[in-house]
């Protein structure tokens, strides 16, 4: 796929990430939240996520939402900025609060976890197509969207459909499904999200969660044919790794073999990474493999959001026969000890 877009708009960028971000509370210890004494304070949004690793892998990236007109909208807008991320088009709400969640140290993909949200009635809650700069949002190569926002309000609903809506010059659509069970009023969200996918140029789904979404029950290949509309479905299998289908026959790639610190945020960097040697134009395979590499940096570290391997490290990583990336073992720390290798090979 070669990923063109608007590119005489004046203010272009690679990608525009469009969704809501949250404060997170991380937990000090193990235990219950009713347990944990006190919280370090980090954030969380699948799409300022997916936005953050494409701008730490080198890439323009603007991030379009609200927050409130708070101290923890503050704390957003220059934690996201920091990453290199352009967020100049986020509004703010005086009316409506920054959402927040604590969260215990456990996966939530798990049971053995507790999730707190804060969220209800959020500014980024009361994202629309009247109140956003749309200008902004489809000044890019690629608009990244997930099924999380349309979940979150009537308003975001239909600005999700207008962005994922047949247009002359539509930028390429990514879309991460994202369901979250929790997060819908009724029974329409499984509906919804397919119909949101089908409209997407690139769809990141979970076997899992088209499964529980759809009841899609015969692997990647039952899903590509409920998705036959998108350039590009990339299915992941968890800890087996990920098929992604343009044509025929597909790709798969086994995840990597790392020792996780925690979960959360891995199927965001794993879309950064895909996305990231997507607007490059690397093959397919490569595509994959940058995607498990990025996951990989997520998973080793605490929070949400992990800088990714620097560019000619992961490459060098993705050229690697499948015997040699078979063998690799990662763990907590790997991509700063690349980076200081490096520093030390160029050092006199």
């Amino acid at each position: 796929m070669t990923v063109t877009g608007p590119c005489n708009a004046p203010d272009v960028v690679d990608v525009v990430a469009l969704g809501e971000s949250m404060v997170t509370f991380l937990p000090s210890r193990p235990g219950r939240l009713a347990d944990v004494p006190s919280f370090e304070r980090g954030i969380g949004g699948a799409e300022s996520n997916v936005a953050c690793g494409l701008a730490a892998a080198g890439h323009t990236v603007r991030w379009v939402s609200r927050v409130g007109g708070d101290g923890f909208g503050d704390h957003l807008v220059e934690t996201i900025g920091g990453w290199g991320v352009d967020v100049t088009s986020v509004r703010r709400d005086p009316k409506r609060p920054t959402g927040l969640y604590f969260r215990t140290a456990g996966d939530r993909a798990t049971d053995a976890h507790e999730v707190a949200y804060y969220r209800a009635g959020s500014a980024a809650s009361a994202m629309s197509v009247e109140n956003l700069d749309m200008a902004a949002v489809r000044a890019g190569r690629v608009v990244h969207l997930s099924g999380i926002t349309a979940a979150l309000s009537a308003d975001c609903l239909d600005l999700l459909r207008a962005l994922t809506a047949s247009r002359p010059e539509r930028p390429l659509v990514s879309f991460d499904v994202n369901h979250r069970a929790g997060l819908w009023r009724d029974a329409e969200g499984p509906r919804v999200l397919l119909d949101l996918a089908r409209g997407a140029d690139i769809v990141f789904v979970g076997e899992d969660e088209a499964e529980e979404a759809w009841g899609v029950t015969g692997g990647p290949a039952a899903i590509r044919e409920m998705l036959p509309e998108p350039s590009v479905v990339v299915v992941k299998q968890g800890a087996r790794g990920a098929t992604a289908f343009t044509g025929v026959p597909p790709a798969f790639v086994p995840a990597l073999h790392v020792t996780p610190v925690a979960a959360v945020g891995a199927g965001d960097a794993f879309a950064a990474g895909f996305l990231s040697a997507t607007l490059r134009g690397l093959p397919l395979k490569d595509r994959l493999r940058h995607g498990h590499l990025h996951a990989a940096a997520t998973l080793t570290a605490p929070g949400d959001l992990a800088p990714p391997p620097a560019r000619d490290h992961a490459d060098r990583l993705a050229a690697l026969d499948d015997t040699a990336w078979g063998r690799l073992r990662l763990g907590p720390g790997w991509t700063a000890a690349a980076h200081r290798a490096e520093e030390e090979v160029h050092t006199p």
